[in-house]
């Protein structure tokens, strides 16, 4: 095998400007780091991870969780996500491994596998909250941030959810809609933020809010939304405007206004939530939580409380941007 002298020696130099090299230090040139890489790939020189993390007190590992929960990284929002996690994360160094129940076919806990796999860290994307197995695991010692949700016990990064909806329901009363229906996703934290700035906005304006406006769908789910809006288009007085759950969800409720006869924003007004890649191609007006600031804030949060378990926990909220298309008609007009 291999030994970090061996490449020293080949090199002409010592065998801990080597290390420093390997390890990006500064006190380094990069001249001189290309060619011991360069050398130690040649030789086929590979660092020793357990004698690292001896030296270290690190494993330089990142468990990564998600607990399958629909829609889960399907969803183009999570993987958006969990890319740009990646990308920041392996940048500095950092490998990930998802977390799993199972300890090597032994069931157990979250957080007992993530102390079996030594994670210097661990990132919650997405996960029922409710779970005892997650709160204890955010509650535990080792290092966690959570997207989406804030425990107290450790750093969370949130798309400001209730402000987004804010800002899609004034847009629709600006463009002079008040017969507004709402087809919101499961209850969740995120459901129920998005619900409270519809709400907020429509009593703002004397508009009375409940069941008839106000109808519980599924997050990624478009032939749930077909079925409902298929229900809304049947009313005695249909409505002249749907915010569905997300963009994707969107795609039943389109099949379902054309299956119907009627045109996008000529009979009846749309607008998503997300705006990932397809809904620029149905020229949707939507919301852009900006969820590539979200994977790269989260890793910096998670850094920072690896190197400093005792400091102070930061809730940071990420505030994204409406974008305006061509599914909204302006009945003021």
């Amino acid at each position: 095998m291999v030994s970090i002298k061996d490449v020293a020696k080949r090199c002409g130099v010592s065998a801990a400007t080597v290390s420093k090299a390997l390890n990006d230090r500064d006190d380094v040139s990069q001249a001189t780091k290309e060619h011991i890489r360069r050398v130690a790939s040649e030789l086929g020189y590979y660092a020793n991870p357990s004698a690292r993390a001896l030296k270290t007190k690190r494993t330089y590992n990142i468990g990564l969780l998600y607990t399958g929960t629909e829609p889960g990284l399907t969803h183009e929002y999570f993987s958006i996500i969990l890319e740009n996690f990646k990308t920041a994360v392996e940048e500095k160094g950092y490998d990930i491994t998802f977390v799993n129940r199972g300890v090597e076919g032994q069931g157990g806990t979250y957080l007992e596998h993530c102390k079996y796999r030594q994670f210097d860290g661990v990132a919650v994307i997405t996960a029922d909250y409710t779970d005892p197995e997650i709160q204890r695991l955010c509650k535990a010692k080792i290092p966690v941030v959570t997207i989406d949700y804030v425990f107290e016990s450790c750093p969370s990064v949130v798309a400001d959810n209730t402000m987004g909806m804010r800002i899609l329901t004034e847009y629709a009363l600006e463009k002079g809609h008040k017969d507004i229906v709402f087809i919101h996703g499961g209850d969740t934290e995120v459901t129920r933020s998005r619900i409270m700035g519809f709400t907020m906005v429509m009593k703002e304006h004397g508009l009375k809010v409940d069941d008839n406006n106000l109808i519980e769908g599924a997050y990624h789910d478009a032939d749930k939304s077909y079925e409902i809006t298929e229900k809304l288009l049947k009313r005695k007085k249909r409505p002249s405007l749907i915010i569905y759950p997300d963009d994707y969800s969107y795609l039943g409720g389109y099949r379902a206004i054309h299956a119907a006869k009627l045109s996008i924003p000529g009979d009846i007004s749309v607008i998503g939530y997300d705006n990932i890649a397809m809904s620029s191609v149905f020229e949707l007006t939507t919301f852009d939580q900006d969820a590539a600031s979200i994977g790269k804030l989260a890793v910096e949060k998670l850094l920072h409380i690896i190197d400093n378990p005792d400091g102070y926990k930061e809730h940071s909220v990420v505030m994204g941007r409406m974008v305006e298309r061509n599914t909204v008609r302006d009945l003021n007009a």
